[in-house]
């Protein structure tokens, strides 16, 4: 059976006419929108902390040592399989009821996550490690992907973008808390392998509040609304074709996917390089610091622009529309990453993740309104799934690609730059599928 046809793109005003603001408070008397976010809120925290975690004791162990290639090799590991599948596991988000798959994917990921921690405190290392983290960020991804696919039907269209804000910025910033606070647990029960086994289990807590939340939904409340018949295997094998073609049928949401990738390709070269930097080229400098404190300091830096993006974005949607602040979104990050290339050093660094995070997560709630109001319900959890695909993939390419250009301490000034290129060519790929529309 084919899609049905999405609703049509917006025309610049009428997407500017569409978005309304409400304020914070008026979205929160939601009950619906509420109890996602309280579902959302602990599900991010869960895997901020998991990441960093799992990423203090791979990297930054005493007991363990890890070059570029062995990073980005288990990055790919974690994040490429599911990529692949994801949009498949999208068409079942289209056909099975979401508050159900919310409920049981969460407790599965409690499952996982503690296996992983066994097997991280007992030394356990390589290709029986990258896959239980593989597995626990595969059922992560396809929360995610359920819950953005859930937000239109708890609030109206109109309250899309601000909802975005929202619920992106409320769930980033908890990853990031989570983050951090693995970060400090860290140092208080150990860097080696019991204590991270320690650490990494306690990201079940955000998975276990998560089911909790999810549970308080009534049957069929978050769609899908679609009259598909649920068992077809046919149409749950062709996700990534049906995924794509309603991704093309509707240029605004291309454009997004632009914009997206684009983002994800820079940050996930800045991302390995900044690693390497504070593993081995930086020093503690007074405040400054390097090693695995460094990196918290980063995640704090990111997580202040994630709440800064809060606040511009309904702002300069409002005001300028959808489509333009994409654009400044990009511009912006090119200018930081030509800055840290200039000048590398603790504070820059640290300069240059609050204004990417910020720059990178406005492009993000924008794309992420676009698609949800412009693709059809059917077809949403094909999507988000596909959208989550190149999210991951794009990642994983640019760390693997820096991990092979990059000397051994993450000093080149020339990668750092080629990242803001590479946001050039994705604001030329946004405006070139934008042209489409007009």
């Amino acid at each position: 059976m084919s899609l049905p046809n999405p609703a049509p793109p917006l025309t610049p005003a009428a997407g500017n006419a569409a978005a309304v603001k409400v304020g914070v408070r008026a979205l929160m008397r939601g009950r619906g929108f509420r109890r996602l976010l309280l579902s959302r809120v602990p599900a991010q925290w869960g895997d901020g902390f998991f990441q960093a975690a799992l990423g203090g004791a791979v990297l930054f162990n005493p007991e363990r040592q890890a070059d570029p290639l062995a990073v980005a090799a288990g990055l790919a590991v974690m994040l490429l399989p599911y990529s692949f599948i994801g949009p498949f596991a999208g068409a079942l988000l289209d056909r099975w009821d979401r508050r159900r798959v919310l409920l049981l994917a969460n407790l599965l990921r409690g499952v996982l996550i503690a296996v992983v921690a066994v097997a991280v405190g007992t030394g356990v290392a390589g290709p029986p490690l990258y896959l239980g983290a593989l597995a626990v960020v595969g059922v992560s991804r396809f929360v995610g992907a359920g819950l953005s696919a859930a937000l239109p039907h708890v609030v109206e269209p109109r309250n899309l973008v601000e909802a975005n804000v929202v619920a992106s910025t409320a769930g980033a910033a908890s990853a990031a808390l989570g983050g951090a606070m693995a970060i400090g647990v860290r140092e208080l029960v150990g860097a080696g392998d019991a204590g991270s086994g320690v650490t990494t289990a306690l990201a079940i807590v955000g998975s276990l509040l998560a089911a909790v939340a999810a549970a308080g939904f009534a049957r069929g409340v978050l769609g899908p609304d679609g009259t598909e018949a649920r068992s077809r295997i046919a149409a749950v094998a062709r996700g990534w074709l049906d995924g794509a073609r309603a991704v093309v049928r509707v240029p605004t949401a291309s454009a997004a996917f632009c914009a997206v990738g684009a983002h994800r390709l820079a940050f996930g070269m800045s991302t390995l390089l900044s690693l390497l930097l504070f593993r081995y080229a930086f020093h503690d400098a007074g405040v400054w610091r390097a090693g695995l404190a460094g990196v918290g300091q980063v995640v704090m830096a990111a997580g202040a622009g994630v709440g800064v993006a809060a606040l511009l974005t309904p702002w300069l949607t409002h005001r300028l529309g959808r489509a333009t602040t994409i654009r400044t979104g990009l511009v912006v990050a090119a200018l930081a990453q030509v800055g840290v290339a200039a000048v590398t050093t603790i504070p820059t660094v640290l300069a240059a993740a609050f204004v990417l995070s910020t720059a990178g997560q406005v492009v993000k709630l924008c794309a992420d309104a676009a698609i949800q109001q412009e693709t059809a319900d059917e077809a949403r959890g094909r999507v988000f799934a596909l959208y989550d695909a190149l999210f991951n993939t794009c990642y994983v390419v640019a760390v693997a690609a820096a991990a092979l250009l990059a000397p051994p301490d993450g000093n080149s000034p020339w990668l750092l730059g080629s990242a803001a290129v590479v946001y050039l060519l994705g604001l030329a790929g946004h405006e070139a599928q934008l042209r489409r529309r007009t």
